[in-house]
């Protein structure tokens, strides 16, 4: 078996890319690196018994070329025999950052053909040479580890990169021995493109002067990254649940526990609550992690920043990770009650039911709670905390500002705005947590009851 076709067999068996019998895509745009893999698992396919797709996305951008492109693929798959799915989308028109918006494009290309034709995976032409400058891009613009591990062999959305462990002049030799042609993209030798720069000009010019095995070092960089990223991501998995919970579109993290863990597990942790909350890390850097934890680490325990498509805010021992508020909300909300009654108040996620049982066993908790009915002065309204609110609780000696049960109690900043209580005739007779008012607490003489039961509907 000639050597580059055996080390890609070696590399496709080692990281478990296909099994026999497969349907696998592959992705061909046209390039050396993607018609060499187009040719290689074509040979490898009666052994292994693949069913192969050619799949070609055309983004549009270069006029006669990229037609000429797309029908020079499609030639190929026709020579080959095989199936051939192409797709057109004008990038330019949708978006500002071309690059970003093509990467975009062609996964969710990949992730239909492999859902319409129920493909193992999708194969790109990812070479070692491209894996160096991923991590020298990266490295240039401040990665850590993660973005280190650049271009992995496989990935979670179905992705498989045979080829990665080939410099892209070994597959060039290897087509123009074999006489197969492929299309040069006029756009790659374009310097406006900062990859560009670093293939054409940085890369060879480190490499003539500081290290000829610069692109090895570069890739097994990747490789190394890549093993610390596996050990990490397992570690977050294990400890994550335990200082994290999710409130909605929000993360809650308890930021004692966040700060107990080594450095760079707290980043790591961090960065996770923020992919959970963004969708993803994009424009994420080590200073705005950095901001964060040294919210997390202020004595007074209150405090608020924004960094790009996340408002972090801080507020006892918690820290809370959301997406920035883009419409302004009405400050104050009520609803008349009329028992039986039940209401849901989406904010804490909660129902809460009203009701007129027979006299029972009055015990208060925070989930259920008693009123004597007949101490209940005018209409009932349900309506959220304002500033300035103040009754006395069961057991407390007088009148007590909510504001300061707030602090007494270490509810934090967020949840406040929209805290339930209930008033009869415009005083307040409930508030959450904080229980009935002591006018209006169950006695041995009560007769008739009020009955305040909260649930949870979404955790």
């Amino acid at each position: 078996m000639p050597e580059l076709l055996g080390r890609v067999v070696e590399s496709t068996l080692r990281y478990n890319m296909f099994t026999r019998g497969d349907s696998v895509g592959v992705a061909v745009s046209g390039g050396a690196d993607s018609v060499c893999l187009l040719h290689i698992l074509s040979d490898l396919a009666p052994a292994w018994n693949l069913s192969l797709f050619v799949l070609h996305l055309d983004h549009g951008l270069r006029g006669p070329a990229s037609d000429a492109d797309a029908a020079f693929v499609a030639g190929l798959a026709a020579h080959l025999g095989l199936p051939f799915r192409s797709r057109r989308v004008e990038i330019a028109a949708i978006a500002d950052n071309l690059e970003q918006a093509a990467r975009e494009a062609r996964l969710a290309f990949y992730r239909d053909v492999r859902y319409d034709e129920r493909l193992r995976a999708v194969a790109t032409g990812h070479t070692r040479s491209d894996q160096a400058e991923t991590v020298l891009f990266r490295l240039l613009r401040g990665s850590g580890t993660a973005g280190l591990s650049a271009i992995r062999p496989i990935t979670e959305t179905g992705l498989i990169r045979p080829l990665l462990e080939i410099d892209r002049a070994e597959i060039e030799a290897w087509l123009t021995e074999r006489s197969l042609p492929w299309c040069e993209d006029a756009t790659n030798r374009d310097p406006t493109f900062a990859r560009n720069r670093i293939r054409h000009q940085l890369l060879p010019e480190l490499t003539a002067a500081w290290n000829p095995q610069l692109p090895t070092t570069l890739a097994q960089m990747a490789t190394l990254a890549q093993d610390d990223e596996d050990y990490w991501s397992a570690e977050i998995d294990r400890i994550y649940p335990e200082i994290a919970r999710s409130g909605g579109s929000a993360v809650l993290l308890q930021t004692e526990l966040l700060l107990l863990q080594p450095p760079a597990l707290a980043r790591r942790l961090l960065r996770r609550a923020i992919g959970a909350v963004r969708g993803n890390l994009r424009g994420v850097d080590f200073s705005h992690v950095e901001e964060i934890l040294t919210l997390c680490r202020q004595p007074e325990g209150h405090g608020r920043l924004q960094i790009p498509g996340l408002d972090a805010f801080r507020s006892f021992e918690w820290l809370r990770l959301a997406p920035p508020a883009t419409t302004p909300t009405e400050r104050n909300w009520e609803y008349p009650l009329t028992p039986p009654a039940t209401v849901t108040l989406p904010a804490f996620s909660l129902h809460l039911e009203l009701s007129r049982p027979d006299r029972e066993n009055c015990d208060y908790n925070e989930k259920e709670t008693y009123l004597d009915w007949d101490c209940l002065a005018g209409p009932l309204v349900l309506r959220n905390w304002r500033p300035g609110d103040r009754y006395q609780p069961v057991d407390y000696g007088g009148e007590q500002k909510i504001k300061s049960l707030f602090q007494e109690t270490r509810v934090p900043l967020w949840e406040r705005r929209d805290w339930p209580v209930i008033t009869a005739g415009g005083q307040i007779v409930w508030a959450r947590r904080f229980g009935p008012a002591q006018q209006c607490a169950v006695m041995p003489s009560t007769a008739s009851i009020l009955r305040i039961r909260l649930s949870i509907t979404v955790q």
